[in-house]
């Protein structure tokens, strides 16, 4: 997949690979944990999330091979993206994807769990003290904010995800502080930049989607860590609807969007509050949370099958991985 698409045809298509290929992986991965735990919460096919972990896995092989070339071949171009006042909250994806993979395999295979959340966390642990410096060290401007600055910060909360059961909840409970209050911080922020200053890039109108995300894979990693549906916990789950169904509400915002890789942004929230979903309707037994999980779980997989679809497309018109 990605061979075709960055390396072969033609070569230097490779420099211009971008770092957002990584939100590649982070949506095939929650659409394969969606099914892992609808096996085990609904009592779906145990073999769709197999089959998608596999696939994931194969792609996830790919594209790091793909940027690390790019690394030996193109280092400059790296370091052009890890100083870019936006590209660089993507790097953070790559953290992301080792942590998502962690999950995926954790019913599937310890080991691999287990050191992927070691390598996943190291390098969350880099590029959140990297990046959030870098905030703090360069003089950027209020355009420069877009709902990608959660990346950095999703992977914080997405820890304790990955991490339960494996570390202690004193060492996760670090990242999921971390990651709970640099949410508010930036919601508050872009919040600010979305109401009160010039329209998003149109390629970046999908990361809109990105707003889900914290509130949902808060909820997941509270529960995860104590396991109690209280106040707090209800809190974080009906925040996430909320993002969600506003953002459903805004439809029409997302209708003939011109193709980005930045679609893939659309995936992962969607996976995240459907997981939420599954797991309140688990510990409460509320109906209303097990329809939400079914429409959602519908939901998610059509949008992924899109994106993966129009992905492909663009990829045979050599229409990724070009200089922007």
């Amino acid at each position: 997949m990605q061979q075709e698409n960055c390396e072969t045809v033609p070569s230097n298509r490779l420099q211009f690979m971008p770092i957002m290929m990584f939100a590649i992986v982070m949506g095939l991965s929650g659409l394969t944990i969606v099914y892992q735990k609808a096996w085990e919460i609904l009592g779906f096919a145990p073999g769709v999330g197999t089959v998608l972990a596999y696939i994931d896995s194969v792609i996830f092989a790919a594209i790091i091979i793909f940027y690390l070339l790019k690394m030996t071949r193109y280092f400059e171009e790296v370091k052009k993206e890890f100083a870019h006042p936006v590209r660089i909250n993507f790097f953070a994806a790559s953290a992301i994807s080792f942590l998502l993979i962690s999950i995926v395999y954790h019913p599937m295979n310890h080991a691999v769990s287990y050191y992927s959340f070691i390598i996943g966390t190291a390098m969350q642990t880099f590029f959140t003290l990297y990046t959030i410096s870098f905030w703090i060290n360069r003089n950027l401007e209020i355009k420069h904010s877009n709902p990608a600055w959660f990346i950095p910060i999703v992977g914080n909360v997405l820890v304790p995800v990955a991490g339960a059961g494996m570390f202690d909840n004193a060492l996760l409970m670090y990242y999921f502080s971390i990651g709970v209050f640099f949410w508010i911080v930036l919601t508050a922020v872009l919040i600010n930049r979305i109401i009160f200053h010039h329209q998003m890039a149109v390629k970046f109108i999908p990361t809109l989607f990105i707003f889900i995300a914290p509130p949902a894979i808060s909820f997941i990693a509270y529960m995860k860590m104590y396991g109690e549906y209280d106040m707090f916990a209800s809190a974080l789950y009906n925040l996430a609807l909320f993002f969600t169904f506003l953002l459903f509400f805004m439809y029409k915002n997302f209708l003939n969007l011109k193709f980005f890789i930045s679609w893939w942004a659309f995936t992962f929230p969607l996976a995240a509050v459907t997981i939420a979903s599954m797991l309140a309707y688990k510990v409460t037994g509320i109906a209303l949370y097990s329809v939400l999980a079914y429409i959602f779980i519908a939901v998610t997989t059509v949008v992924v099958a899109i994106v993966a679809v129009r992905t492909l497309q663009h990829m045979r018109k050599k229409e990724i991985c070009i200089q922007e």
